[in-house]
């Protein structure tokens, strides 16, 4: 297989066998109200961060190289304070995710160096993916030090993906 398909395969990967089970373990352990707990008014939530996430795949992947609107708000995602259900935010963001993963699939790796417009701004098809994938690496290490930060459950809570697949190229 060559090295731009690779790339694709990979990135598709990362977000739909890697980053989302881990997300998706860290809110099945958290009740609502802790979903939506922020350590002062300047943080995020976990809830705060699955709405941004969701938004940023289907602005970069869904919309900017799928060629589905973009209606995003970005700024909502992080002014959201109405205690959006657990179930509902891992919906939207499992959405977003098996959305971008189709799109991703039906890409033809030979437009990769190909520009899109994403924010208003020129980008290339590989940038576009390795910030969406990079992006949702952060934000997933910092869903599991907030459910880290919350998880009264589990005093030995150090290894949230343990049991999860690996993620294989």
């Amino acid at each position: 297989m060559e090295i731009s398909q690779t790339f694709i395969n990979g990135s598709q990967t990362f977000l739909k066998n890697d980053f989302l089970p881990k997300i998706e373990a860290c809110v099945e352990r958290l009740t609502d109200e802790e979903i939506w707990w922020r350590a002062n008014e300047e943080s995020n939530s976990i809830g705060n961060l699955i709405l941004h996430l969701s938004g940023n795949v289907r602005q970069w992947i869904i919309s900017g190289l799928g060629n589905e609107p973009d209606h995003r708000i970005r700024q909502e995602e992080f002014d959201e304070r109405s205690h959006i259900p657990k179930q509902e935010l891992i919906l939207k963001l499992k959405t977003a995710v098996e959305e971008a993963s189709e799109v991703l699939k039906s890409l033809d790796p030979k437009i990769l160096l190909e520009n899109r417009k994403i924010q208003g701004k020129d980008i290339s098809v590989i940038y576009a993916i390795y910030h969406v994938v990079e992006h949702f690496a952060m934000h997933t290490g910092q869903i599991l030090l907030l459910t880290k930060l919350n998880s009264n459950k589990e005093k030995s809570f150090y290894n949230i993906s343990e049991g999860l697949p690996r993620a294989k190229w």
